[in-house]
């Protein structure tokens, strides 16, 4: 078990320097299965959920591993690829199921038990295999694993009926092998996508159309060992915003990508905190007055769910009602809960929440129950009278939040972990 103790009511003041992108950085590392040799990938985070992906690695026979003199770099070499991924791996983290993708486009055969992670929820696989059966896969399902075969995959026309992320990636990554020309319509557009597209194809990957709702990808007969540096994490320099907004606090926020952050930059405007933009770097300054907004999360370039938990608990500190509707996860309010044992207002009604914006928040103890909905909570208890305590059994905060404590103490925070 991991308790968090946070004592409120501090103005967060300083730089921050942003991690590199998790979600990036996990399909870049599945990515590595398809390049023999060996790879450096470079602002890699030190995250549970990159240590998993590491180990996911491993149990295929790659040999992967931190760097033990350039830190942020994960260094993998790859010969032989096993086609079994292991039970207790891929059913701690969701993400790692995309690696059927590549382990099929390698070795003609994959088996990959059924995903766990947070319950935000039911994130189902039908997408990804929809697409690789696209490529002349055959798949069967036996005993809570995935079974595809598929010796000579060929490029076809694949269309998924939701822009999910892990599917696109799953499909992108298995076509560069194909034989022949495979389009992705109604693809994701998210910048992870482009990162990875970017990766595969500095490994000689022939790939066009990342970032838009058609990705076209000419299968190569093989693909190469690659240096690569992964994009900033975007929901970690939205997270830094807000702890700057809910604070009142003034923070700049280092190593970010404008573009990547834009729908939250608007909707901070709107609620009238100071937001400016210049190059690589955001500052963000907190005061009294915020107004409340309404938000509708969407997939890129919409407003990002992964931010909405987070956006929550400002908004129950803003003056007025604002309504929050989900439409990517059917249960990602799991934080409303505990944010009302906090002194907030929030009711749920289906996938929406009416927020009625209160003067502030008091301590309490309360539970992380997935990694974005851990956040909420942290930002919260930065903004709470007394000391939180947060308690966060299964470590969610650190799958995806790189030094977390660290960070937020060096800009006046007063946060200690037991």
């Amino acid at each position: 078990m991991k308790r968090i103790y946070i004592k409120g009511r501090k103005k967060l003041e300083g730089e921050v320097l942003v991690s590199g992108s998790k979600n990036s950085a996990l399909a870049i590392l599945a990515a590595t299965i398809l390049l023999p040799g060996k790879s450096v990938i470079r602002n890699v985070p030190n995250l549970l959920d990159v240590k998993t992906i590491i180990r996911v690695l491993r149990a295929l026979g790659i040999r992967a591993e931190y760097s033990g003199s350039q830190p942020n770099t994960v260094e993998v070499w790859n010969s032989n690829v096993k086609h079994v991924a292991p039970y207790e791996l891929v059913t701690k983290m969701r993400a790692s199921f995309f690696v059927i993708g590549p382990i099929l486009a390698r070795t003609g055969l994959a088996k990959v038990p059924l995903p766990g992670g947070c319950a935000i929820g039911s994130r189902p696989v039908n997408l990804h295999i929809k697409g690789l059966e696209a490529l002349g896969a055959r798949v069967e399902m036996e005993h809570g694993f995935v079974n595809v075969w598929g010796k000579n995959l060929k490029g076809n026309r694949v269309y998924l009926d939701f822009p999910s992320v892990g599917a696109t990636e799953s499909v992108m990554m298995a076509a560069t092998l194909a034989e022949g020309e495979t389009i992705i319509e109604n693809a994701a557009r998210e910048p992870e996508i482009i990162d990875l597209a970017e990766f595969l194809k500095a490994a000689g990957a022939n790939i066009s159309g990342a970032g838009t709702e058609e990705i076209r990808i000419q299968g190569m007969a093989e693909l190469f060992p690659v240096e690569y540096r992964v994009i900033p994490d975007r929901i970690e320099a939205g997270t830094f915003m807000i702890a700057a907004a809910i604070t009142r606090g003034n923070l700049l926020i280092k190593d970010i990508i404008p573009d990547h952050i834009e729908a939250l930059v608007r909707k901070l405007k709107e609620m009238k905190v100071d937001v400016e933009v210049n190059g690589n770097e955001v500052r963000v300054s907190g005061k009294d007055g915020i107004k409340a907004a309404d938000v509708k999360t969407m997939p890129y370039p919409g407003f990002p769910t992964d931010m909405q938990p987070q956006l929550t608990a400002l908004l129950s500190v803003a003056k007025g009602t604002s309504v929050i509707t989900e439409t990517v996860f059917e249960n990602r309010f799991m934080h409303v809960n505990e944010l009302n044992r906090m002194g907030a207002d929030i009711k749920l009604e289906g996938q929406s929440t009416i927020v009625n914006g209160v003067p502030g928040l008091s301590s309490a103890p309360v539970k992380v129950s997935d990694l974005r909905a851990g956040a909420a909570l942290v930002l919260a208890g930065l903004a709470a009278q007394g000391e939180t305590m947060i308690e966060d059994r299964d470590h969610h905060l650190e799958r995806g939040y790189e030094n977390l404590k660290q960070k937020l103490t060096r800009i006046g925070a007063e946060i200690r972990v037991v």
